[in-house]
């Protein structure tokens, strides 16, 4: 029995004392102006790397695209709001009669007054702003939720993987339980066990690998490629994610695309507050004509001015709407600042935590595990320990794998929940800091 059960013991002991020392780091990126063909991705051999991964998404996501575009919007806004009020060409005739009648050409030319145009001007440009805000808090969210995804696909495939050494190590024990009951070893309750505990196996192994194709169909949406375009991919799901320094944290707390929008757009509304304080101060409109009148038979020119009083609307409850809009979105802004401040160290803790629980179970779990499976199995080859020993010894094996598969899965989320907030570079190292 005890050869069957070594290599369950070997795969577990290997994975759990030794871990890569480098991974990729996924550098900053901008909206990209071209895809490549999803035909290459399908049709690659070779493994994709979370680089690829991020690579692709950013390049062919749909909402990348469409933020991209609502960019490009605000600069026709900043270019109509430059644009000056159109001259009116007016055409009046008094009387029909040849003899009598007074015809009159007048060209009109609204001046605006009081910086309506600059206020104008400087609403767009703060709407571009928040556009471009926007477009950073989408690059920030594909990219961490690509790279979520991409550690997710490769705890499921380590997932598979220990299923299938379970299955095999189940396998393997049922045959030897058959032979010793054969043999008159041991009673026929062991081989029982023995097929329940290979039935077991077969079902968490059904199970790891639906969870391992809905993880790669989550990363190939999200990449925006076919769903065979990735059969295989390049990386390690131990290699730990490094966890940002205090300084690190203030800084990308100060430059997150999230409060960064949430601030734009204060200062959008405190822009368009500022034009509807302009609004308050008429326009003058300045006319230059002609008036033929044929009783007199000479042209005299016409010039006047027009100015409207204003009375009963000098715009209070807009300007009143605007400054409590702007009031708002300055609340709004401080809150966001907030929230994320506490989402931020809430996530640096989950990080931290799962990082200790990882470092634990490196040191002392699994390895105590395997001891502890290894001797089970030695005891059994030599008639001191039951196969019910040796299956509540394996289940506390993989019991313990599962638990560090979570963790690694946990403490991956943690640090694209990071990212997703900071848009911080993901480090990742195969030591604790």
């Amino acid at each position: 029995m005890h050869k069957f059960c070594m290599p369950l013991v070997c795969a577990a002991f290997s994975a759990s004392v030794s871990f890569a020392q480098g991974a990729d780091r996924v550098p900053q990126a901008d909206v990209p102006q071209t895809a490549p063909s999803s035909a290459v991705l399908a049709t690659r051999a070779v493994p994709l790397s979370l680089a690829q991964a991020v690579d692709t998404a950013l390049r062919l996501s749909p909402q990348l695209r469409a933020v991209g575009l609502e960019l490009e919007a605000t600069e026709g806004l900043i270019m109509q709001a430059g644009a000056l009020p159109n001259p009116t060409l007016g055409f009046q005739q008094e009387d029909t009669r040849p003899g009598t009648r007074v015809t009159t050409f007048e060209l009109s030319q609204p001046i605006e007054l009081g910086g309506k145009r600059a206020a104008r001007i400087e609403l767009a440009e703060r709407s571009r702003a928040v556009a471009a805000a926007e477009v950073d808090a989408r690059l920030a969210d594909v990219r961490a939720a690509t790279i979520q995804a991409f550690f997710e696909s490769l705890v499921a495939q380590e997932r598979v993987a220990l299923a299938r050494e379970s299955l095999r190590v189940a396998s393997s024990a049922l045959g030897a339980a058959s032979r010793r009951v054969t043999a008159g070893k041991v009673a026929p309750t062991e081989e029982t066990r023995a097929g329940v505990a290979q039935a077991t196996a077969r079902i968490e192994l059904s199970q790891a690998e639906a969870e391992r194709a809905a993880s790669l169909h989550a990363l190939t949406a999200l990449m925006g490629v076919p769903d065979d375009a990735v059969m295989a991919l390049d990386g390690r799901p131990d290699v730990l994610p490094q966890l940002p320094d205090n300084a690190v944290l203030a800084d990308g707390l100060a430059r997150s695309p999230t409060l960064r929008r949430a601030q734009s757009e204060a200062e959008r509304l405190g822009a368009a507050y500022e034009l509807e304080r302009t609004r308050r101060i008429p326009d003058v409109t300045v006319s230059l004509g002609m008036r033929r009148a044929q009783e007199l038979g000479r042209s005299q020119p016409v010039i006047g001015v027009s100015i409207p009083i204003p009375i009963f609307n000098a715009n209070q409850g807009a300007q009143l709407e605007a400054l409590r809009r702007r009031d708002a979105a300055q609340a709004q802004a401080q809150a966001e600042g907030l929230r994320l401040r506490a989402e931020v160290l809430q996530a640096a803790s989950q990080l931290r935590a799962r990082r200790t629980e990882i470092e634990a179970l490196q040191r002392e779990v699994l390895p105590g595990a395997v001891s502890a499976f290894e001797a089970a199995a030695r005891g059994f080859e030599l008639g001191k320990f039951s196969f019910l020993d040796v299956l509540d010894a394996q289940r506390t094996l993989l019991q313990s794998r599962a638990q560090y598969l979570r963790a690694l899965s946990e403490a991956h989320r943690a640090s694209a929940d990071l990212n997703r907030r900071l848009a911080l570079p993901i480090a990742v190292s195969g030591t604790n800091p």
